[in-house]
């Protein structure tokens, strides 16, 4: 796959939109470490995608806003209009001028205390509505956090391949899915000059409780034992030192290992 085709697979959205499996999302990462062409493209999806975004936002309501003071003006006009019925009242009827003089100070009063009360409301649903956020976003960072973390170990495991494979001495035997497990692939790494052999068996399934792969060396025609795999020594640690073969194979077998291979526990081969 060229770069071109790589960069219109749309592996460049999925590991923008998160996505993208671990693997894929490390492969992308050190490709635009060693590809201006694929890290350009990259960055232009990414801000395609926040205008995007930028352009779709929805600004949050201000309805609360707008009905509290609309409210509080309401009161302060029935208080303006109040004493010009209590004038009014008081030339008519002046046994009830006493009684109706106290009424602007009493609804000045009221008006405050509605104010007061209503900004303390806001206040409370204020604060409710910022912890509601806070939770949520402490979620969110928590998710990013653990998402990043797994990144970076996808990417560190990357790069141990990416070194790997660039070495001029190793050599690559690629190893297929047999009949009953044709979906299964595994690589073996080489060492042409210590002869030290290295797996890349996480395309596997995972081995069932009290058991474990073992790697086969096929020397001079014979099954050799080449080493158990484990998850910690994948592409890491030599599995065994093997001075030639002509073939390699993958069985599933007791935890520990067998002297001999299960042929039915086959799992993948292939010839160097």
């Amino acid at each position: 796959m060229n770069t071109k085709e790589y960069i219109s697979s749309g592996i460049i959205e999925s590991y923008i939109l998160g996505l993208a499996s671990p693997e894929e999302a490390g492969i992308l990462e050190c490709v635009m470490k060693n590809n201006t062409e694929v890290k350009a493209a990259f960055e232009e999806a990414q801000k395609t995608l926040e205008d995007l975004a930028t352009a779709q936002a929805v600004a949050p309501p201000a309805e609360l806003k707008s009905k509290i003071w609309d409210k509080i003006q309401q009161e302060q006009i029935l208080n303006e209009v109040k004493p010009d019925i209590t004038e009014h009242i008081s030339t008519t009827s002046p046994v009830k001028e006493v009684k109706e003089t106290s009424v602007p100070k009493n609804s000045n009063w009221k008006t405050y205390a509605i104010a007061a009360s209503v900004l303390f409301l806001v206040s409370i649903a204020g604060n409710l509505f910022w912890m509601n956020n806070q939770a949520e976003n402490n979620k969110k960072i928590v998710k990013l956090e653990t998402e990043k973390q797994s990144k970076e170990l996808a990417l560190q495991k990357m790069n141990e391949k990416w070194h790997m494979l660039s070495s001029p001495n190793m050599q690559m035997v690629m190893l297929k899915g047999v009949e009953k497990h044709a979906d299964a692939k595994a690589m073996v790494f080489w060492d042409k000059n210590t002869k030290e052999v290295y797996l890349n068996a996480e395309d596997l399934p995972k081995a069932p409780k009290g058991m474990q792969y073992q790697l086969w060396a096929i020397t001079d025609g014979k099954p050799v034992s080449a080493g158990m795999y484990t998850e910690e020594k994948d592409s890491k640690i030599a599995l065994a030192n093997i001075p030639k073969a002509q073939a390699f194979a993958i069985t599933l077998e007791k935890q520990g290992g067998s002297e001999a291979p299960t042929m039915e526990n086959m799992y993948v081969m292939g010839g160097v």
